[in-house]
This record gives structure tokens, sequence and C-alpha cells, in this order.
């Protein structure tokens, strides 16, 4: 593939060179019966081209724009649309029930300073009510959904370019294209810089780990609005010129099966996901479900986002083989959290997108192969800052190795270097793997806490170091005297961690004040109260466990 000066005039020729192919197929509900919606380059290019010139028309160029949307085609439209008018993407989830969601949109709103919305008719009502609470009544929002193709306004303005609105503007590859906030807690997310130089590079890296090409069709359920998703399973594929089928997120990662279905349904031949889904996969993997699979055509599945587990990498294989599923399909690899939309992959090269380093985060020493310490990155794929260069973070994008080189990410993953490869082992900074997905404890600590009486504090970890299985434990109120109602709190909690955040709560201990909030209203830190639940030593009032995760010897009951 020739170089290209930004990633939209990449994605513009593959239009012009396979116009009637499939660019992009989204299931409807399950996935697994309905056909859903679907889109040939040509009609790819055509409503992009359209939103393009609405942005035009209003000078977006460099701009940022929120995209609030379902993770369907819509999204996919408006990112190419942003990518050809020279402005910058700003991805966040569609309004829903969640108040976290809702709280880091207006705060990703603020932090970004967007100027304009692109939204669904769906969503636009409610997208514009929200901002408007924020102080942002005067944002133009826009439905994409409602544009139709050949709807350019007529009053399309030049903006100082000499070109036709169907070319993609004039953008070089240090040109600002995507705002991924991907970290930070809802009130204080972290938008990373992406530039369309890194995009490109990062295209190039992803093909290399995944082993993809034109015939490809790219297919995972991972959330679209950060960008392991939508780098790696909307861009990637629609610049090899392949299809990105774009699975629902919900449905899919509760229900291993229907994403197994889906897999053979729509002929997926590379996904990404993380250790624990693959993990229910095989658990699923019954014979009466894999009589109906053909998992003949998946080349490449890739185990990445967590710690992978060993037993996971025999399990699944065996399970699904006789599906069809190929000897070797399965590989372990890496997925670097924020900064960095690359990934790793067990005896293949990431291309040049990023080479990692494994370093002691104490002394920035190197160390050898097999020790475990921070993965640190750098190359042309990975971000060099935060948008507006906050002081905290900056130091995090220009790390420099003891005697050597600098210019590295410190991604906060621990890890180590295993035959050429890369291995994730947990968490370095406060912030949680589980089901694929990160997790900012404090935003569910928050969303319990003002679930009002007789919730008080509370504090959430990880069985393992920052990954793993959820642990929360649960400070109750005026516990006295209601025993028996305790576990239809219980049950409450786990519903409403499940519902806002999209996890499952593996471990739930409802304690007695002073468990979590300790003297002077000081709450203990979240590293100290993991070691006494591992060590057995919370006493609780009610604990639940799910099956398979063992009870830690020595508690009792309070």
């Amino acid at each position: 593939m020739t170089r290209y000066a930004n990633l939209a005039e990449a994605l513009k020729e593959r239009a012009l060179q396979r116009p009637g192919h499939d660019a992009l197929v989204h299931p409807a509900g399950s996935g697994t019966t309905a056909s859903g919606h679907r889109l040939s380059y040509a009609e790819l290019d055509a409503r992009a081209t359209a939103v393009s010139a609405w942005l035009r028309a209003r000078d977006a160029g460099g701009r940022r724009v929120l995209i609030a949307m379902d993770p369907g085609p819509h999204t996919a439209v408006a990112l190419l649309g942003c990518l050809h008018a020279g402005a910058v993407a700003v991805p966040v989830p569609a309004p829903s029930d969640s108040r976290t969601d809702a709280e880091r949109t207006a705060a990703i709103a603020r932090d970004a300073s967007v100027d304009l919305v692109l939204t669904e008719t769906a969503h636009a009502t409610e997208t514009s009510r929200r901002l408007s609470l924020v102080g942002r009544a005067d944002l133009t929002c826009l439905a994409v959904d409602g544009l139709r193709p050949d709807g350019h306004p007529q009053n399309l303005r030049a903006t100082g370019q000499d070109r036709e609105p169907h070319d993609p503007a004039r953008t070089g590859p240090d040109t600002l294209a995507l705002l991924a906030y991907d970290s930070g807690p809802a009130t204080a997310p972290r938008g990373t810089r992406l530039t369309h130089g890194n995009l490109l590079t990062a295209m190039v890296a992803l093909r290399g780990a995944l082993g993809t090409g034109r015939h490809s069709r790219i297919g995972g359920w991972l959330p679209r609005h950060h960008t392991p998703g939508l780098v790696g399973q909307v861009l990637h594929p629609l610049w090899l010129g392949a299809t990105a089928v774009t699975l629902p997120v919900h449905p899919l990662g509760a229900d291993p099966a229907a994403w197994l279905r889906a897999v053979s349904r729509h002929g997926i031949t590379e996904t990404v996901a993380p250790d624990t889904l693959y993990a229910r996969g095989a658990a699923a993997a019954t014979e009466e479900l894999l009589a109906g699979l053909d998992l003949s055509r998946w080349r490449t599945a890739l185990n990445a986002g967590e710690p992978v587990s060993a037993v996971t990498m025999a399990t699944f294989p065996r399970r699904c083989a006789p599906a069809g599923l190929r000897t070797g399909a399965l590989v372990g690899g890496y997925a670097p959290a924020e900064g960095a939309p690359v990934l790793f992959a067990a005896g293949r090269r990431a291309a040049g997108g990023a080479d990692a380093a494994v370093v002691d985060p104490l002394t920035s020493r190197r160390l050898p192969d097999g020790a475990t310490g921070e993965i640190w990155l750098r190359g042309p794929a990975v971000s060099t800052g935060h948008w507006g260069g906050p002081p905290d973070t900056a130091p995090l994008f220009a790390a420099r190795a003891a005697g050597g080189a600098g210019g590295f990410l410190r991604t906060g993953d621990l890890g180590l270097a295993v035959d050429g490869g890369l291995r994730m082992t947990g968490r370095l900074r406060d912030t949680l793997l589980v089901d694929g997905l990160t997790l900012h404890p404090q935003d569910v600590e928050r969303e319990l806490l003002r679930r009002g009486r007789p919730l008080g504090s509370a504090r959430v970890f990880c069985d393992g170091p920052g990954t793993g299985r959820l642990v929360v434990v649960q400070e109750v109120r005026a516990a006295g005297g209601a025993r028996a109602r305790l576990p239809l709190l219980a049950a409450r909690i786990r519903a409403g961690v499940a519902e806002e955040f999209g996890v499952t709560t593996s471990a739930l201990l409802l304690v007695r004040p002073g468990t979590v909030r300790g003297v002077g209203a000081v709450k203990v830190r979240r590293s100290l109260l993991r070691e006494r639940y591992l060590r057995g030593e919370l006493r609780t009032l009610h604990a639940e466990f799910a099956p398979g995760l063992t009870e830690p010897a020595h508690g009792g009951a309070a």
C-alpha cells in the first residue's frame, strides 16, 4: 500500500478500489439471527463525505467534534467524516441510564472544548439536553443518520483550500486526528492525542500482529468509543479494504455462546478479546453448541487486554476444535490500555509501530527477559501526551530508561518479555482491568455511595494486581437486626454495578462501618484492604462469591 499524507486519503482510496465490497456489517439484536445493517465502501464514502461537507461548512478543520453514538455503522460514518474534514474526533458513549457515563461525557466536553456534536436521531434530544446542563447549550448538533448521502450544504466554504468537498482536507502526519479519552476517572478524564501519523503507522503494525489482509472480516465486541475497539475493529479493516463486523457490545460480553455464534455466522477471520471472554467461551462450548458452528475461517483469535491464562490458552482451542478452529489460531498477546493503538502477538513482530521495554518502575533500569516490570513503549504509533498537556501526566509520555534513550510511554501495565513477545501480568496504576474493560475504582465507589442508605463507604479492587476478578467491600449502616435483608441488598449492589459499568462482581463483602472508613473518617487504602481480603482478615456481615472463586481463609462473620 502506498504512503499517504493522512488516514483520510487511504480510506478514500479504498472506496475507489472496492466500491461494491462490504465495508461494514452490523448485526441486529444478538448478532446471531438477524442480518442487521450493511454498508458498501461506496455507500460509506458517500455518507462520510456528506458529514464532511456539513463539518466544513462550519469551519470544523482542526476543531474538536464530539461523537456520541451507539456502536454501529453511524459511528464509522461520523468518524470518517471528521477525518475527511480535517476535524478532531472525540468519541464518547451514546446517552444511557449510566450516571457515570453522563458525568464522563460532560467532563470530556469541557476538557476538549468541543465545538460541534455528531449523534443519531434517537439520541439527539438527550445529548443536547445533557450538554446544556453543563453550560454547552451553544453546541450545534447533527443527527448523522438523518443526513442524506447527497445532502451537502449549499453554503460550503472553502476554508482556504482549493479542493472539492469530495476530497479529504489537506492534513499531514502531525495533524491531530483523534482525542481518545481512555484514562482518568469520570470527573477528570484524560484525552490521549493521536495524530494521522500515529494512526497510519498503527495500521501497518496491526496488520503484522493480526495477520490481516484485504479479505479479512474483522470483528469484536470491544466498545467503539475506546481506542482498541475504534482503531482495531473499525479503522483498521477499513484501511485494509476489508470488512468490519461491528458486533453489539453488551449482549456478546454477557453471553459468550452468542459471541461464538456471531463469529461463525459472519465468517469472522480475526478478533481481539480478553482472556475472560475466551475462558467463558470455552466453558460455553458444549457439544450441542459446537455442532451448529463453523469456526474454520477464524485465523487469528488474539488473547489480549488482560493477563493471559495458560489454562485458557490450552482449553479454548481444545474445546472449539470440533467446530473447525485451526491449530494455532488462539494467540497470546498484549494490548496497551491507552496511548498506543497497537497490538503485540506472540511470535509476530509489531512492524515498527512501537518498541517495547520492560523496566524497573523504581530505578528505570531495563530488565532482562523473564523479569517482571513496567511495560514502556515508544515509536511512531505512540502518542506524545494528553490533550492540554496536564503537568501531572506529561512525564508518563517522556520517560527515559536508565543509561539509555528517552521518549517512552509508561503504560502502567506490569509484564515481562518472553520469546520476543510481551506478557501482561497486572497493573501498576490505580486502575483495574475487569472482563477486558478498564475500570476506575473511584467511579464505582462514588456510585455505590450515592445510592444512599444503608450503603456507606466502599472499596473495590481486583483479586490480582490490578486485574482479575472484581471484589467489592461495602460498609452497611445500621445493619443490626436486618441480616435477613442482606442477601437482597447484595443482589441490588451486584445488579447496580453490572448495569452501570458492565462488569461482574465476583466477590461481595458487606461489612460493618469502620472497616473501609477508619480512624478520623479516612478511608483505608485499597492496597491494604486487598491484602487483608487475601489473608482472610475481613470480618463480614454477609459475603457472596462467584462460582469457582474460593473464599479467603481465616475470615469470619462480624
